[in-house]
């Protein structure tokens, strides 16, 4: 068969190189061509139509300046699909472009389209659940709860499980000893504050310096920041004030695994930290601080942010953002991880149970069999 894949961001490319993987395995003539990164490249063995550092564009101001290299990219993708004619479209993630790609197939082609990770309708622009039933031939959910969203608005979606699960059981070493750990690292002994400020230079410029400020006043810790591949190091320098912390690139896993807590930007690594097992605190900076947070009440219908606390239905971790996001707030909750076992406790505990009901590993396989096996129109 032939595959046509849509990732526009680094994730994506991650999970599109995983989905490919498997599908290889179950479909000897398996053939791809896509939009995605290095990973895809990688498991496609063929270079992508378009890279995701040329459509990755994060905020509204970033999107709005870029909107003709966003248009180009449209019509590219639009137009490779009607030239290649593959067996299947697969959507990963990335919604504001790629649930235009499915509206186009669907109405100019026969080809079904599967989409992988939906989109967080029950958070916000939940109009598009009217747009996904229409144009998506089969949803693909990485959330337990999507499956009883989507049936409550009568659409059978599949829940695959969540490829945080299989990246850590396939990526941390759990039998490596700390000591090792930091003598591989050119680490003292102390232990650790783990610093996790995003992946882009924007958030890392809004989130490192109060992480750093509140996590130097605790002397008798070391701190250490989780740096992406992305970005010199001379970047994350900038806002050391003169200090020269460690800077850990190609293990995240294993420094979640290894520090006695974590402060973590909002997003996937929240969920990947809670199920390492690592305390943490969630910050996440929003411009306009207090007029954000009250939009943020009125137009998103989560009460929480981060990813491990709407997966548990509850609060398990603090989140500290907008004007929450302050250098003595992050301080006064680093301190009560740190000082209050009961506390320390029942977060761990709380973390066992979001393991488990996220179901087991093989999410990457599982979507794979679904693709490989739908019911494909008979002239593909």
């Amino acid at each position: 068969m032939k595959y046509f894949l849509v990732a526009g961001e680094p994730s994506g490319d991650l999970h599109g190189s995983s989905l490919i993987d498997e599908l290889k395995k179950i479909d000897p003539e398996a053939e791809f061509r896509f939009f995605g990164g290095d990973l895809m490249r990688a498991s496609g063995g063929v270079k992508p139509i378009k890279h995701v550092k040329e459509m990755a564009y994060m905020g509204f101001w970033s999107v709005l300046k870029n909107l003709p290299a966003v248009f180009k990219n449209l019509r590219l993708c639009k137009k490779f699909i009607i030239k290649y004619q593959p067996d299947a479209v697969i959507l990963i993630d990335y919604p504001s472009f790629n649930l235009r790609i499915a509206k186009f197939v669907r109405k100019y082609t026969n080809i079904p389209v599967h989409y992988y990770i939906s989109p967080s309708v029950w958070a916000w622009k939940s109009h598009r659940i009217r747009q996904i039933k229409r144009d998506v031939s089969q949803m693909l959910t990485i959330i337990p709860f999507e499956k009883e969203f989507y049936a409550s608005h009568n659409f059978e979606v599949e829940y695959v499980g969540n490829p945080a699960i299989d990246f850590i059981e396939n990526q941390l070493d759990k039998t490596e000893e700390t000591d090792f750990f930091k003598k591989k690292y050119f680490l003292n002994g102390k232990p650790i504050i783990a610093l996790l400020p995003g992946s882009r230079k924007q958030e890392i410029s809004s989130c490192l310096p109060k992480m750093i400020e509140a996590a130097r006043k605790f002397p008798e810790y070391q701190i250490v920041i989780s740096g992406v591949n992305s970005v010199h190091p001379a970047f994350y320098h900038e806002f050391m004030k003169g200090h020269n912390y460690p800077i850990i690139k190609h293990h995240p896993y294993q420094l979640l695994f290894h520090a006695d807590l974590a402060i973590v930007n909002s997003g996937t690594a929240t969920l990947e930290t809670a199920l390492i097992g690592t305390p943490q605190v969630v910050v996440y900076h929003v411009m306009l601080g207090r007029l954000a947070y009250l939009a943020k009440k009125i137009f998103i219908k989560t009460k929480n942010i981060s990813l491990v606390n709407i997966l548990a239905g509850k609060e398990i971790v603090k989140e500290l953002y907008a004007h929450l996001f302050t250098v003595k707030n992050l301080t006064n909750e680093i301190e009560r991880i740190l000082s209050d076992e009961t506390y320390r406790k029942q977060m761990i505990l709380s973390y066992k149970e979001l393991r488990e009901n996220l179901g087991k590993p093989g999410t990457s396989k599982r979507a794979a069999d679904i693709i490989y096996n739908y019911n494909y129109p008979k002239s593909s």
